[in-house]
């Protein structure tokens, strides 16, 4: 089945056509979504449209660009949070130091407080990384040290020092549409060396709308192009891609139930 494992449909940029563009990832064979918590004044919208469809299930948690306006967010609120019926997992959280729009320091807080959640709830931590591969790398070390998490390293694009690191941790990986992009050869080469079995799908949209959709508003639909190039990076069908993707997905977010129980 195709998953699109990561969707802003909340995000201001579908208000007008936010039912058509459902419609129309239905229609491209776009069979579950995931739709991710960026901050938590917007959650109560990100949890509304999981409890209104079937096929979207949500996340709770705090972009790093936000961190700044959570810097006293707790484990506990985030479990409390995720409590609710159709959340399943912690984030999008992490650390971005290309655009510092919440302090370092503060980030790498916040972050370290979705950890903790992800740990004691077992449910997955999506994780935005940019330009932190250091940072990044040595706040997973020590909290994998402290417990056990499983974790999504989501639309991978940083080092391959770091993918090493962190596939070693057990991390998943999602690809995106950039993939696709004509001069992302260094992504294509991550992809090519990412583990088999913990690779997904995502669009990430309304952003980084893959080819030959570049440059318009991404929606859930384009994900069967980032499908297509994960086949061709990796030398899968179409088919394979598919299967290898969809037992990935539901390997991490085990609370969503798979669609004949296997």
């Amino acid at each position: 089945m195709i998953i699109d494992s990561h969707v802003n449909l909340h995000a201001p940029q579908f208000d007008e056509d936010r039912d058509a563009v459902m419609a129309r990832a239905r229609e491209a064979g776009v069979q579950l979504m995931v739709e991710i918590s960026d901050k938590l004044s917007t959650f109560e919208a990100t949890h509304g449209l999981a409890m209104a469809h079937d096929d979207i299930w949500c996340t709770v948690g705090a972009h790093p660009h936000e961190a700044k306006d959570h810097i006293d967010l707790t484990a506990d609120r985030l479990i409390e949070l995720a409590g609710r019926p159709r959340v399943v997992g912690i984030g999008e959280c992490g650390l971005d130091f290309h655009y510092d729009l919440s302090p370092r320091d503060v980030q790498a807080t916040v972050f370290r407080t979705h950890i903790h959640a992800a740990r004691r709830t077992g449910l997955p931590l999506v994780v935005h990384t940019r330009e932190a591969d250091d940072v990044m790398a040595g706040i997973l070390a020590e909290e994998q040290a402290d417990g056990p998490f499983r974790f999504l390293m989501h639309c991978y694009t940083s080092g391959p020092e770091l993918a090493e690191k962190t596939a070693e941790m057990g991390a998943w990986f999602s690809v995106s549409g950039i993939a696709t992009f004509k001069a992302a050869n260094e992504v294509r080469e991550l992809v090519a060396g990412m583990p088999a079995d913990r690779i997904i799908v995502e669009t990430d949209c309304p952003y980084l709308a893959p080819m030959p959709h570049r440059g318009r508003r991404n929606e859930p639909a384009f994900v069967v192009h980032v499908l297509d190039k994960l086949a061709e990076i990796r030398g899968w069908s179409r088919d394979e891609a598919d299967v290898r993707t969809t037992d990935a997905f539901f390997a991490l977010f085990d609370r969503i139930p798979r669609p004949g129980g296997t």
